[in-house]
Formats: C-alpha cells, structure tokens, sequence
C-alpha cells in the first residue's frame, strides 16, 4: 500500500535560493503542493514547514530530500528525526545525492545497518560543516575589525 510522495527543501537564509532542490525533487515526480520549503538554518528542527510537513505525513508516505544536509545540520537531531520519520511515522525517505539513503530498499538486517552508518556519518558531516562555517564566519568577521583598525 503506498502513501503520498512529499518534497521538503531548505536553505539556510533568505537570501539562499532554493532552485536546485526544487528541480531535483520535480525530477523525482514530487508534486509542488506537497512540497515545503524553509528558508532558515538547518541548526535545529524548529521549522514551521518543517513542522507542517510533519503533521501530514503518514504511514507508507515517502519523503524526498535533495541532500542529508538540507534535512538538517545538527548530528544528535538528525538520526532522531530519522528515527521518528521512518520508525515510529512508517514513512519511507530518498536522500537523491545518497542512494544507500533509500529507506524504500535494504529493509532487512544488512540494509537496515549500512544505512544507519551512512546517515551517521553523513550527519556528523553536515553538523561538522556548520562548525566550519561559523568558524570562517567568526575569522571574516575578526579579519574586517583588524582591516578597519588599520585604515
């Protein structure tokens, strides 16, 4: 029995665009008023279409995601979200840059664990990425004080 097919999107400012992911789930057949977007950081899951998409999806629903990094940047809460999506919701998700990211596949033991490597690894990844970024964001800005100071 299968469920609807879901798209969600993020980026992380405003001022981010969010094209490429919207072209990569039309690829995947995802229907545009079953998509939802959030244009903020991916530091918690404090999202309100993320919140929203949430409250609508169902068991036997599939969800689609450009990259593990778009569901998310925080290592602890993706895998929970994780976990409440797939195991305690029944939803199936497809992670289009990680194909071993397709819960729709693997569901025996084997398959089960490669993917819970995959998605820690690649969880830790996205949050160690949001590490780096405030780090150059705290160098850019440090570098611009000492360059004002000079002048």
């Amino acid at each position: 029995m299968s469920g609807k097919t879901y798209g969600y999107i993020r980026v992380s400012t405003r001022e981010q665009n969010e094209d490429r992911q919207i072209i990569a789930l039309r690829e995947a057949d995802v229907p545009a008023r079953n998509t939802y977007i959030d244009k903020q950081s991916g530091k918690d899951f404090n999202r309100p279409q993320y919140r929203r998409l949430l409250r609508r999806l169902k068991r036997n629903d599939l969800l689609y995601i450009k990259s593990i990094d778009r569901l998310g940047r925080n290592y602890e809460e993706i895998l929970q979200q994780w976990r409440l999506l797939t195991k305690e919701k029944g939803v199936d998700i497809v992670v289009l840059d990680m194909p071993l990211l397709d819960t729709r596949r693997g569901k025996d033991l084997m398959g089960t664990f490669l993917s819970d490597i995959v998605l820690q690894l690649l969880s830790f990844v996205a949050e160690n990425e949001r590490t780096n970024i405030r780090q150059r964001q705290a160098e850019g800005i440090a570098a611009a004080r000492a360059q004002c100071n000079l002048v």
